[in-house]
């Protein structure tokens, strides 16, 4: 049975860092892009980051470059989102989603709730 836990959301300040963490099972993460989105209440699902199984490439939206950074570690089937500088309007349901490399199937996790607010 295939599952993505996301862990590490919760209510912060302005300025102040969170570190979002996916964990996969039931699938061979190394065949994954793993990918992190969020959506905010009445907006579109947006594409946060992304890296690849195994060079590590990442790729950023620019409303976080520079103060995200997504990592994973593929003995521990697990990636993460650390982000820095947290503004407002990074409050979301951030969701883990792996994505096969060579079939392109689609797995989400079930998301973690950001809200940043003073």
């Amino acid at each position: 049975q295939v599952q993505l836990v996301e862990s590490g959301g919760g209510l912060v300040q302005p300025g102040t860092s969170l570190r979002l963490s996916c964990i996969g099972s039931g699938f061979t993460f190394t065949h994954y892009v793993m990918r992190w989105h969020r959506q905010a209440p009445g907006a579109e699902r947006e594409l946060v980051a992304t890296i690849e199984p195994f060079t590590g490439a990442t790729n950023y939206a620019d409303s976080v470059k520079g103060r995200f950074t997504i990592s994973r570690d593929n003995g521990r089937n697990t990636a993460w989102l650390q982000m820095n500088s947290l503004k407002p309007e990074d409050t979301a349901v951030y969701i883990c989603n792996a994505r096969n490399r060579y079939t392109n199937a689609v797995y989400w996790g079930q998301g973690t709730q950001v809200t940043v607010s003073s």
